[in-house]
């Protein structure tokens, strides 16, 4: 099934599409992952480097090894790209996350489990707290009517002339 795809970083930035599905979504435990995400694991998918193109923007790139290069949007830090040095490999990876529809891409396996946390697994087991029964809602408010995020879906203009200063 081909589809196009888009994504981009958190303040808009960069923007990226594929013009076919990405496929192979998984999560990635090894500790680069966790530090380049700084989270617990890292939520990837992706596709041949000819299906993906940089529709706006540039993005920057951190070789965390001889192999390795991370992609990141320069202005907010988004994590957006893993591939292999020089398009080794054949294949680039997105964040999951970066995407503008996330929840179109389930994760189906797990790498880098030698270095998952030993309590990640427990984590759907702890209790939901929805954003409106923080400590301070009024804080959550005030947050929620001055996002500056990206919408997710591409823009004609960025940024946003309510972002301009």
């Amino acid at each position: 099934m081909d589809e196009t795809c888009s994504g981009g970083c958190q303040c808009g930035a960069v923007r990226y599409r594929f013009s076919q599905r990405p496929r192979g979504a998984h999560v990635c435990h090894c500790r680069m992952c966790q530090k380049a995400f700084g989270a617990f694991y890292a939520p990837l998918v992706g596709g041949p480097p000819d299906t993906f193109d940089v529709t706006r923007g540039e993005i920057a790139v951190f070789r965390s090894s001889d192999q390795a290069e991370r992609g990141f949007c320069r202005d907010c830090g988004t994590p957006l790209t893993f591939g292999y040095a020089g398009g080794g490999g054949g294949w680039i990876c997105v964040s999951i996350g970066s995407l503008d529809h996330p929840e179109a891409f389930p994760p189906k396996d797990q790498h880098g489990v030698e270095s998952r946390l030993a309590w990640v697994n427990g984590i759907g087991t702890l209790p939901d707290v929805p954003a409106t029964e923080v400590k301070d809602p009024e804080t959550a408010a005030f947050i929620a009517s001055t996002n500056h995020q990206h919408p997710d879906h591409d823009t004609d203009v960025w940024p946003h002339p309510r972002q301009s200063t």
